[in-house]
Parts: structure tokens; C-alpha cells; sequence
């Protein structure tokens, strides 16, 4: 499970702390399958460091999955039941 900073922490992060939590999160987005790598890495650089804390709680809970239900998500098009981790499914995918 990765470990991620107190969650309720996440909208007051100052820019360098923030910074440095979405470079740790980066090194989690490497899979070893180059189109989850380029889907998670890109979200997490364009979208995380603005993403408000549901944001970046599903982000962590999507990072958590094996790869076989993340490849299932984001490249064969299963949809994750209702919620946040559904809402971030669909604007990576986007």
C-alpha cells in the first residue's frame, strides 16, 4: 500500500511540500506497462498539483490496485463502482 501524507493535509500543502509528494506518487505511476505509465504519469503531473483532496485520495486508492484492474480501468474500459475513484478513472481516461 503506499503510504501518502495525512490526507486531510493535502489542500494546505505548501508548493514545495505538495511538489514533492506528486514526484513520490510519480515513481508509484511506473508499472512497467509503458501505456499505464504514460496514462498515470501524465494525470499525475498535469492534475495533481491542483487536484483537491477526494482528488488525490482516489488518485491513491487507483495507485493501490494491481495491474491487472488498472489496465481493466483505463485501457479496457471497466468502470470502477460510483464515487471519487470513478470520477478520477474517467478524467484520466479523458
Amino acid at each position: 500500500m503506499i503510504a501518502v501524507t495525512q490526507v486531510a493535509d493535502i489542500p494546505a500543502m505548501d508548493g514545495s511540500r505538495r511538489e514533492r509528494e506528486v514526484r513520490r506518487l510519480l515513481w508509484h505511476c511506473r508499472r512497467g506497462m509503458k501505456e499505464l505509465d504514460i496514462l498515470l504519469e501524465r494525470f499525475a503531473r498535469e492534475a495533481l498539483p491542483r487536484a483537491s483532496e477526494e482528488e488525490w485520495r482516489a488518485f491513491v486508492e487507483l495507485l493501490a490496485l494491481p495491474d491487472p484492474a488498472l489496465a481493466g480501468y483505463l485501457l479496457g474500459g471497466e468502470v470502477p463502482p460510483e464515487g471519487p475513484l470513478a470520477g478520477v478513472v474517467q478524467r484520466i481516461r479523458a
